[in-house]
């Protein structure tokens, strides 16, 4: 198990330097049957500047990680980043999420959308291989505040999606809406389902609880795999809340999805996949026999660079200075609250969650484009816009914003 602690910047280096040792040289030797080189020498260089950025070094160095590498075995090729890749999943899903070591599966995806639809994809074979549904007989539920990638999802998968409404003012689920479809969907031939609980939706980082939908599928005696989307709030939400039922500690959890471009501010096409042992095998392509290994991944070929940033975002911080970070996120959006609150302005805000969405008779147009707030849609009645409270959003930022509102209102 990989300890998830703070790495000063040489020693950080050090292992990059040591981890593309171990991989293939294609500057070396008689490397002939891969169908990958290192980047093109007319665009990309060995630069002398590069000993001092291992990232950068690595996207030269140009890894594949094709393949899921906490099962059986991989392109021996890159046999050194990829054990930077098992180091990663083990602090994010041991450290964060709390699963059991050597309890789970999982690589680093293209983002939070490959790793909602690699849940989906997982769950719907599940079903059609062990219990022999068809897909008309699969459905996925999730709140109307889900991400698209699950619509998406269920157009790609064939299976349908029941969509559950909120409330407006606390976007929590509507129970009595979700029994209401549930039993139209039980009526319609509908026998296993697949359950999306959010961990900080895109447009509120409103959270979840997967109770509403897992007990009345239990209630009913329905099969049912729970996936976790944290692609916003993975890297934020579990770190400050001290107990919740999003994670592997909840019997019920199958998989995870959660985004490293978002709040860890990884480079972007960078998210995470994590799931449960047994799991992952549904979607094992055999055809895929000259990858050394099994591909049981969506997107197949995949930029170890990116697994290289992560893993040194993680180790710069460790774990008490990544809960420093983002403690002073949920500050900031702390005060924000507590300025919008002396001002009237009625908003939505998540507990430890630093997304702060405004209701949009608040903002004028002029200060929307001023600041780039995010309308929750772009064209129709917008009711919301958001504000995230980033690192780059200081206090003074949002000083800023609010003198700039005060000026505006009326």
């Amino acid at each position: 198990m990989n300890e998830w602690k703070k790495m000063s910047a040489e020693a950080s280096k050090t292992r990059v330097v040591e981890a593309l040792k171990e991989n293939v040289n294609f500057n070396e030797g008689d490397a002939l049957g891969y169908p990958v080189s290192k980047l093109d020498t007319k665009v990309f260089f060995d630069a002398p500047f590069l000993k001092d950025a291992p990232v950068l070094m690595a996207f030269v160095a140009n890894p594949n990680h094709i393949g899921c590498h906490t099962l059986g075995s991989s392109e021996s090729a890159f046999k050194g980043t990829q054990q930077m890749e098992r180091e990663v999943l083990d602090m994010v899903a041991i450290h964060i999420f709390n699963a059991q070591p050597d309890q789970f599966d999982g690589y680093i995806a293209a983002g939070g959308t490959e790793a909602n639809l690699q849940a989906l994809w997982i769950y719907r074979n599940s079903y059609i291989k062990h219990r022999g549904a068809s897909p008309q007989e699969i459905a996925i539920i999730a709140s109307e505040d889900t991400h698209y990638s699950i619509a998406k999802g269920s157009d790609l998968m064939l299976i349908d999606f029941i969509k559950v409404a909120v409330d407006f003012e606390t976007r929590s689920i509507n129970a009595t809406d979700f029994e209401k479809q549930l039993l139209a969907a039980i009526a319609n031939g509908k026998k296993y389902f697949i359950v999306v609980a959010n961990m900080g939706t895109t447009m509120f980082g409103s959270v979840d609880d997967p109770s509403v939908y897992t007990n009345l599928l239990k209630k009913h005696g329905l099969p049912f795999f729970l996936h976790i989307d944290a692609a916003y709030g993975g890297f934020i939400y579990p770190i400050l809340a001290a107990n919740n039922e999003l994670d592997f500690t909840n019997p019920d959890t199958s998989s995870i999805a959660v985004d490293a471009h978002k709040m860890l501010q990884a480079p972007y096409g960078t998210g995470i996949f994590l799931c449960r042992k047994g799991l992952i095998e549904n979607v094992l392509t055999k055809e895929a026999e000259y990858v050394e290994g099994m591909d049981l991944t969506l997107s197949g070929s995949r930029s170890g660079a990116n697994v290289v940033a992560v893993w040194m975002i993680l180790k710069a911080y460790g774990k008490d200075g990544w809960f420093e970070k983002v403690k002073i996120l949920e500050l900031r959006a702390d005060w924000l609250c507590k300025q919008l609150d002396n001002a009237g302005i009625r908003y939505f805000r998540e507990p430890f969650m630093n997304i702060v969405t405004i209701r949009s008779e608040y903002i004028p147009e002029a200060i929307a484009h001023r600041f780039d707030l995010v309308p929750q849609q772009h064209s129709g009645q917008n009711s919301w816009y958001k504000i995230v409270v980033m690192d780059h959003v200081e206090v003074e930022n949002l000083t800023h914003f609010l003198t700039a509102l005060e000026a505006e209102t009326p």
